[in-house]
């Protein structure tokens, strides 16, 4: 297993290109299982999670290619319907093919999904919302098992703006006989990303990018090509890298417009940031000043970004008070930023966070994908070396981030982490 050294004391400057966001490119691979022929998915990010799609995809019948950033989707005329443990647990987004095979084939069994140790995330709405299309849904033996003749449209209120609950209903919606509507509904970027596809493969949707999407069920979907949105979060990351660090980093392929909030709160902490043709600069060139962070469904501040604010705050001067309304788990990682110096207090789901000059290197581990790239850019703000281990977390979210660490100025090393000692009586 890899560990990344972190030298601190470094200012980032210069240019990242941002690709394709995970959060959509894995739900646009279940989106091609609603077309049988070849779709193809470019700006897809190099990264483990896709892989572990790829092989879901492979065990259902697809035949999967991928070249650069590229993806060849064959999807046969009729597609597996069981998704395995062994794959499902390592990645929570391939829930995401319940919706389409439960449209396309009538049954599927799904197990019951891993991912992030974040919190509980249950699929009570995912469940709800296709019961009342007409889905007959149970739970045993560790999987999700539902059946339905066909679906047909219906009324459906999401008591949280899921994600997850709205591309699985969409999906599910787009084959189903007559119309659905699906109020409180997600409005992330990603979201709209999965409408866009979903429109060019001959599905009639209204309302993408607000709370209510408005879907008139077809009878058939033809495979397309489509490119994946940039990812924000990925961009939040360099964001926060360059106020954390005093330094200037201009972001490629993702628009303001993504991370309003998020920028707007750099600006609050003393930041500049301008938009240039595709992205966004951002300059800090002194201290950042402390400022207070409320997560919140999109166009809220993301909870993905939250180990980067609870970072940012670390390094301010004043006192921040850093809010988590998505996630119960979100603050696992707070213990493993205390050892790098922060001084944070935690309350159920606040944190205060006093900000202090410089942090310090020590041995870190990541929990997850945000917290360990947030780690990672919390220790170029402290002295001396910081090893962030479980770095896998880190490439199920960032394909070449010690790699744009390095172009960005970092002293960043990727190194085989050593043996677990032995003990014995």
């Amino acid at each position: 297993m890899d560990l990344l050294r972190v030298f601190g004391g470094a200012r980032l400057a210069g240019d990242v290109d941002v690709v394709g966001a995970k959060n959509s490119a894995l739900k646009l691979m279940a989106v091609t299982l609603l077309a049988p022929g070849r779709s193809v998915v470019t700006n897809v990010p190099r990264i483990t999670d896709i892989a572990i799609m790829a092989e879901v995809l492979r065990r259902l019948g697809c035949a999967v290619t991928a070249e650069d950033d590229r993806i060849e989707i064959d999807v046969p005329d009729e597609c597996g319907t069981e998704a395995d443990y062994d794959l499902v647990r390592r990645l929570r987004a391939s829930i995401c093919v319940l919706g389409p095979l439960l449209a396309r084939r009538g049954h599927v069994r799904v197990a019951h999904p891993g991912g992030d140790a974040i919190g509980s995330r249950g699929l009570d709405m995912h469940v709800a919302g296709l019961r009342r299309m007409g889905a007959d849904i149970t739970s045993e033996h560790g999987f999700v098992i539902a059946t339905a003749e066909r679906l047909h449209g219906a009324t459906i209120w999401l008591d949280f703006p899921s994600v997850g609950a709205t591309e699985n209903l969409l999906m599910a919606a787009v084959l189903a006989k007559g119309t659905t509507e699906i109020d409180n509904a997600a409005r992330e970027p990603e979201i709209v990303d999965i409408c866009e596809m979903l429109t060019a493969m001959g599905a009639k949707i209204s309302g993408a990018g607000t709370s209510q999407l408005l879907v008139e069920g077809v009878d058939s979907l033809a495979p397309v090509e489509h490119r994946t949105v940039g990812d924000r979060i990925v961009a939040g990351t360099w964001a926060f890298a360059a106020a954390m660090t005093r330094g200037e980093v201009t972001v490629h392929g993702v628009p303001v417009s993504h991370l309003e909030i998020a920028l707007d709160k750099l600006l609050t902490a003393g930041a500049d940031v301008e938009p240039v043709d595709d992205g966004f600069r951002v300059r800090m060139g002194r201290r950042p000043t402390a400022v207070d962070v409320v997560t919140l469904p999109f166009p809220g501040f993301p909870t993905d970004l939250l180990p980067m604010a609870v970072g940012l705050a670390a390094v301010s001067e004043g006192a921040s008070l850093i809010t988590e309304n998505i996630f119960d788990g979100r603050f696992m990682f707070i213990q493993e930023l205390v050892r790098l110096g922060a001084e944070i207090r935690t309350d159920g789901h606040h944190a205060v966070v006093r900000g202090r000059e410089r942090l310090s290197g020590a041995p870190v581990s990541a929990t997850d994908i945000r917290a360990g790239a947030g780690l990672a850019v919390a220790a170029l703000c402290g002295d001396g070396v910081t090893e962030v281990s479980h770095v896998h977390h880190i490439d199920r979210g960032y394909p070449t981030f010690a790699a744009d660490l390095t172009s960005l100025g970092a002293h960043v090393e990727r190194v085989q982490a050593p043996a677990e000692p032995v003990f014995g009586l």
